[in-house]
């Protein structure tokens, strides 16, 4: 009934950029907040980037300066541009949608299927 379709992984070098999209579709009536988490090869997922319906960015310390997160509420899409990538950024990359279905249902959390971020040389 809700979908997110992630886009625009792939394998750069160091130093390059790269841009996600993730959009969301189906039945809902509002979307809280979107954002990107990422989860390395043995390591736990974690917050990448999130953005409110209100525009209240977050960021995780680790990609503050080099990615930034963008939304747009009339297509219900979800962006992060990522300059500077360096290795310690490879993770797959998972989009977040903390949506309503219906006016009397409580908020609950979306996820897309994920897309690969490679950084090497």
């Amino acid at each position: 009934q809700v979908q997110l379709v992630e886009s625009g992984g792939g394998l750069v070098q160091p130093g390059e950029s790269l841009r996600l999209s993730c959009a969301a579709s189906g039945t809902f009536v509002s979307i809280n907040v979107m954002g990107w988490y990422r989860q390395a090869p043995g390591k736990q997922r974690e917050l990448v980037a999130t953005i409110t319906s209100g525009g209240k960015l977050n960021y995780v310390d680790s990609v503050k300066g080099r990615f930034t997160i963008s939304r747009d509420t009339t297509k219900n899409t979800v962006y992060l541009q990522m300059y500077s990538l360096k290795p310690e950024d490879t993770a797959v990359y998972y989009c977040l949608a903390n949506l309503r279905q219906n006016w009397w249902k409580e908020l609950n959390d979306y996820w897309g299927q994920g897309t690969q971020v490679t950084v090497s040389s």
